[in-house]
């Protein structure tokens, strides 16, 4: 019975090194996001900064171990077993609930979901002690640290509203006296920003790092005998006073001797003072648990009582946490930062959201966005009523972009944000981290990051009335799955806690084969998605400016879409003659991720136009007409697809023998079709063009003669209305198919 335990604690480590993998691929976008985003600095500078950082904050986060072992529950209300059983559960559920959201892209709160686990695996095991001890379940509140549980939560939830409040406060002062041609300002303005940011960032490094260092609570003699952390508590304002004067001067330095943008040196510093309170803060949501558990294994081995009567109040103590495990931890968090590759998803939701630029949206609206965004709209026309027009005026020329002009294609490789919005996000983020640390208020870094970001965007006009309602979709969307987090959280932990507590022999095993199927089945998925995605035919936008260089980027897509159109639409006519659901599931899904894309072209077409000179205003009309014929190709696939899905997914009746036979004809007739012409765009060939339109009207006359034939099935044998109409449906959709591919044929043969 004993090894159990050991196999326990081993487990235990083992799922702290996955724990620490999944957790930094989620977490990486807390400090990476601004120096990304504003790409002030190489990535490569970054990563290596963020490197140190987290090094240095894992070294210092040895006192945030205390939250694993008595934040939550009353450690001498549980025994040994009690308190293994609680931990296992809290981390199998940690790790598949952050892979789950790094899956999703979705930014979630390691904080929460650790809090929440602890605080369900402990009510579960609470109760179980109490039902089988003394039934009043009154007393649940002695085994659960309820002050300190609710104060963590509390706090959770104030800080989402507080950082999005005050990150939208300071963004919208810092545009006012800044504009957008910040770079342009007198520098004594730049050096006094500087002052500001770096002031508040390295005191946010002294609060979160070295305060929590061991060397903090010695007694110095230079500080007459004080703590490094006694001195720091007490000269607040003398530090931060003499702190401005420091970086403002060096600002200044930077700005007018060395010519170096003061902003780059705010965004590195503040990636650092992130990364470092990241790692400090957030490190004992990975492998709190586990060294809570190794500890209170060597604790009670050896000591010859059974582990259902050795009481756990040794967790209540201080005890310190190895700095060789920290370092350990903090090579694993490096690593995984530098070759996740799931981070880059999470990241990409957290820039997409706060970007300046028109990028492709991610969420659809609901309601709740749209309510939000209107009634923002009337509050802000009600403003402009009241206020007077010269300050107006004067706000709207503040927030003027600058005109940026790029070389024909590099549209992507702008920033998703200027350096001012990224200093101020590292800023107001660092100074909330350090208030709530200096009043010892738990909060998460997650939250407090993500929700300082929006805030600053919706500050920055980044919402304007073409993004607002899928930006704030977007934002409720990842708020609601922090609840989310925390509802799932604690059911999941409560219920692997009551399993585990049934039999440890049986359940341990088989919930750690589950996570490691889930774990691993997952990451064949996301490399197989990113196999599929770069290997897909994927579309590209046209960027030429003469009808010529349209006609030959537009071919290239045409061949694309044709191809993908000719498989899916060989997979639905398949799909519903052999009645495979899963075939016409996959043909929908594939109909979706094209109809995308081709919106996303279609999108496209005001910034084309925007680029042409006034020679090549013929390519615009030309692009669109083969735009138009692409999304009606689509459109009719889209409908044969979903039409067929509804039949098969509702058990209607399946197709008779001739008609399925015609369909396969016509199918079959179509894919020889699409591989001629897409042979002869691939090739340039439009000579051919000629003939292929020949062979298509031909095609469109069978189908013709498919529907007249059933007509007459319809008048003597056919008995089935669904099935009739199914049949119809498919043959009108196909002939409109065959007309689009037509128009699109007839654009080329009267360019050539």
């Amino acid at each position: 019975m004993d090894n159990i335990y050991l196999f326990m604690v081993i487990a235990l480590a083992v799922l702290a090194v996955a724990d620490l993998i999944v957790g930094v691929s989620n977490d990486a976008v807390n400090f990476l996001n601004s120096a990304i985003g504003s790409k002030a600095i190489s990535f490569r500078t970054i990563m290596i900064v963020a490197s140190l950082g987290i090094a240095f904050g894992a070294i210092f986060s040895s006192g945030m171990m205390e939250v694993a072992r008595k934040g939550i529950f009353v450690p001498a209300m549980f025994n040994f077993d009690n308190i293994m059983v609680i931990f296992m559960a809290v981390m199998i559920t940690d790790i598949l609930l952050l892979d789950f959201f790094n899956i999703l892209g979705m930014p979630t709160s390691t904080t929460v979901s650790i809090v929440f686990e602890l605080l369900g695996a402990a009510v579960a095991v609470a109760l179980i002690k109490i039902g089988a001890t003394t039934g009043d379940f009154s007393t649940l509140s002695e085994y659960i640290n309820t002050a300190k549980a609710g104060q963590i939560i509390f706090g959770i939830l104030l800080s989402v509203v507080v950082a999005f409040s005050v990150g939208a406060f300071v963004q919208y002062i810092s545009r006012l006296l800044l504009s957008f041609n910040f770079e342009k300002k007198a520098n004594w303005v730049g050096a006094l920003f500087g002052g500001v940011a770096l002031t508040a960032m390295v005191y946010f490094i002294l609060i979160k790092g070295i305060k929590g260092a061991e060397i903090a609570k010695q007694p110095l003699d230079i500080l007459n005998g004080s703590t490094i952390k006694y001195f720091l508590e007490n000269n607040v304002f003398g530090i931060v006073a003499v702190s401005f004067v420091f970086w403002s001067v060096v600002s200044y330095v930077f700005i007018d001797s060395l010519k170096i943008s003061i902003y780059k040196l705010i965004i590195g510093v503040g990636t650092f003072a992130l990364a470092l309170a990241f790692a400090g803060n957030d490190l004992v949501n990975f492998i709190g648990v586990p060294i809570a558990a190794w500890q209170s294994f060597q604790a009670w081995s050896g000591t010859g009582v059974p582990a259902t009567e050795f009481m756990m109040d040794i967790l209540g103590e201080k005890v310190p946490t190895p700095t060789l495990l920290l370092l350990v931890a903090g090579l694993i968090m490096i690593l995984t930062l530098w070759f996740s590759s799931k981070s880059r998803e999470v990241l990409k939701t957290s820039l997409d959201l706060a970007s300046q630029a028109e990028t492709k949206e991610r969420f659809q609206p609901n309601f709740l966005s749209r309510g939000l965004v209107r009634g923002a709209m009337l509050i802000s026309k009600y403003f402009s009523i009241i206020t007077p027009k010269s300050f107006q005026k004067k706000v709207d020329k503040q927030f003027e972009k600058p005109v940026i002009v790029l070389v024909q294609g590099k549209i992507h490789e702008l920033p998703a944000f200027d350096m001012v919005r990224a200093a101020v996000n590292l800023m107001v983020a660092g100074v909330l981290i350090s208030i709530a640390t200096s009043y010892k208020l738990p909060l998460s870094t997650t939250y407090v990051t993500f929700m300082v970001a929006m805030g600053t965007s919706l500050a920055d006009r980044a919402w304007g009335s073409e993004s607002a309602v899928y930006r704030v979709a977007g934002v409720l969307n990842v708020v609601g799955g922090w609840f989310g987090t925390a509802i799932i959280a604690f059911v999941a932990a409560s219920i692997a806690a009551f399993l585990i507590n049934l039999n440890k022999e049986v359940m341990i095993p088989i919930l750690l084969l589950v996570a490691v199927f889930l774990l691993v089945r997952n990451s064949i998925n996301h490399v197989n998605k990113k196999k599929e995605s770069k290997a897909e035919d994927s579309l590209i936008r046209a960027e030429s400016k003469s009808v010529q260089g349209v006609i030959e980027e537009s071919a290239d897509t045409i061949s694309k879409v044709l191809k993908r159109v000719s498989k899916i639409n060989e997979n639905t006519i398949n799909g519903l003659i052999n009645q495979d659901l899963a075939l016409l599931k996959k043909g929908r899904k594939t109909v979706g991720k094209l109809e995308s894309e081709i919106e996303d072209l279609q999108n496209n077409i005001f910034y084309f136009i925007k680029n042409l000179d006034e020679t090549s205003v013929s390519a615009s009309i030309f692009y669109m007409n083969v735009i138009g014929d692409l999304q009606d190709i689509t459109q009719s696939v889209d409908f044969v697809s979903k039409v067929s899905h509804k039949h098969i997914n509702n058990n209607h009746k399946g197709l008779k023998k001739n008609q399925a036979k015609e369909l396969k004809q016509i199918e079959k007739s179509l894919r020889v079709l699409f591989v001629k012409t897409r042979a002869a765009f691939d090739l340039r060939a439009f000579n051919q063009i000629a003939g292929l339109l020949d062979e298509k009207k031909k095609l469109l006359q069978t189908v013709s003669e498919c529907a007249q034939k059933q007509v007459e099935r319809t008048r003597t044998t056919e008995s089935s209305p669904k099935n009739t109409m199914l049949y119809f449906s498919i043959l009108l959709e196909t002939e409109d198919l065959i007309k689009a591919t037509i128009s699109l044929l007839e654009l080329y043969a009267a360019k050539k």
